[in-house]
């Protein structure tokens, strides 16, 4: 069921209600006037018509009420169920009335089955009304659980993404290390290689004058405090890229954690001025007069988010119920629009 099928139901629904409606209106204006001409007098007997009129103007409101309440899953109390029976009561009286004196039970019978199909009708279309807009709230209820768990997925895979890329910087880091201590082993097996092949080639070479030796073994010695020292730097330089690496990763979740907390004081401050001036619309009090539109809409909007019903929001914009009704459907349409799309 998605919000195609709920609006072909209320439609068939509506349709159908104010069918019956207008059927049982025209049926019982045609069958009440002659029995209230025969009961006026002569010179007033122009008015036949008119109560007819009244209590079907009753029932007309009865059902449009309800469906609006039924919509805004709000409930009247005792009173509209009260003139929603009187008037379908009334109704059934009036149109039995003349073949009830006459008589006629047949008359009776038949004259009683539209105000008894307009009562049930009533009954019903309320109670279809509400199941329709529980079943509604529902689906905008598994909406709204289906969009936070999809957020939820997003926000594990962002996550995820992130021990990734952590840990493919540091198989990067280790792997460089590895590299780098591979490379200076090599060069000291071929140091210790060439030094092995310097002294057996000085075992041969005993004919060698000393001085020459000596030379030979400065310039060994400085060939190996050369890299000595190559080899220190080396270290050197990988220690301080390392703790480079380790203090910029500390100033990026430093910078995160303080970005996070100032959005959430943002989120914060901006909820409460919404709160604060929510307060101050919805405790002003019914105005002397009907405010301008805009304060109006305001004081409407701030009634809604409060949950206050539409006939307080009426009074405190000191507009009509007719109006504070159809913007809170604005809002309620402009609230699900997303949701149900």
């Amino acid at each position: 069921m998605n919000d195609v099928h709920v609006g072909s139901a209320e439609r068939a629904l509506a349709v159908g209600t104010w069918l019956i409606v207008g059927g049982a209106m025209l049926y019982s204006v045609l069958t009440v006037t002659p029995l209230m001409a025969a009961h006026t007098a002569v010179a007033w007997r122009w008015t036949a018509p008119i109560l007819p009129l009244v209590v079907d103007a009753a029932v007309v409101i009865v059902v449009r009420l309800d469906s609006v309440l039924a919509r805004l899953g709000g409930s009247g109390g005792a009173w509209p169920v009260g003139l929603r029976w009187m008037t379908g009561a009334m109704t059934l009286a009036l149109n039995v009335g003349a073949s009830a004196l006459a008589g006629d039970m047949v008359g009776v019978a038949i004259h009683s089955v539209a105000p008894l199909l307009l009562i049930v009708t009533a009954e019903a279309g309320l109670a279809y009304r509400r199941a329709i807009a529980a079943a509604v709230h529902g689906l905008e209820e598994q909406a709204r659980a289906d969009r936070q768990a999809r957020e939820k997925a997003v926000q594990d895979r962002e996550d995820a993404r992130e021990r990734r890329e952590r840990e493919r910087r540091e198989h990067e880091a280790s792997v460089a290390r590895e590299q780098r201590e591979h490379e200076a082993r090599l060069i000291r097996e071929e140091a210790e290689r060439q030094e092995r092949i310097r002294r057996e080639e000085q075992a041969r070479a005993d004919a060698a004058a000393s001085a020459e030796r000596e030379a030979r073994e400065r310039r060994e010695r400085e060939r190996e405090q050369a890299q000595v020292e190559r080899e220190r730097l080396e270290r050197q330089a990988a220690q301080q890229r390392e703790l480079e690496a380790r203090q910029r990763a500390e100033r990026e979740r430093a910078a995160r954690a303080e970005q996070a907390e100032r959005e959430r004081l943002d989120q914060l401050r901006e909820q409460e001025r919404i709160e604060r001036e929510r307060a101050e619309l919805l405790s002003a009090g019914p105005p002397p007069e009907k405010l301008p539109e805009d304060r109006a809409r305001a004081v409407v909007r701030s009634a809604f988010m409060a949950g206050l019903a539409v006939r307080v929001a009426a009074e405190l914009s000191g507009w009509s119920v007719g109006w504070a009704s159809a913007r809170y459907q604005e809002l309620r349409d402009t609230s699900t629009a997303p949701i149900l799309g």
